[in-house]
């Protein structure tokens, strides 16, 4: 029979300028791991962002998700602050239930 386990999912927008910012951040504060999507398209705060690539992959949105116990959070929001204080962007945590908890609390 299988458990499940709280944990929290965070899922980050962000410009794709500052795809590297984030992914450092989860990875400095023992997120094991992360998904990436590219060319997000949407509506938000600062008006429609189009989701092709005009240049490159740094001038699109990108959401980046993950699961980390509730103990990471408070770090990963202290990380993105700056961030979000000078650019567009936003940062949505839910509950959720994981299986394999070793999966995601790390070393």
């Amino acid at each position: 029979m299988l458990t499940l386990h709280p944990m929290k999912e965070i899922r980050i927008v962000v410009e794709g300028e500052h795809l590297k910012l984030v992914t450092n951040l989860l990875d400095r504060v023992g997120a094991t791991g992360y998904t990436i999507i590219n060319n997000v398209s949407g509506k938000g705060h600062h008006g429609f962002h189009e989701g092709h690539l005009l240049f490159d992959d740094t001038s699109s949105q990108v959401i980046v998700f993950t699961v980390v116990p509730e103990e990471r959070i408070e770090p990963i929001l202290a990380g993105l602050g700056p961030l979000f204080h000078k650019h567009s962007g936003a940062m949505f945590v839910s509950d959720v239930a994981v299986t394999r908890r070793d999966h995601f609390v790390g070393q």
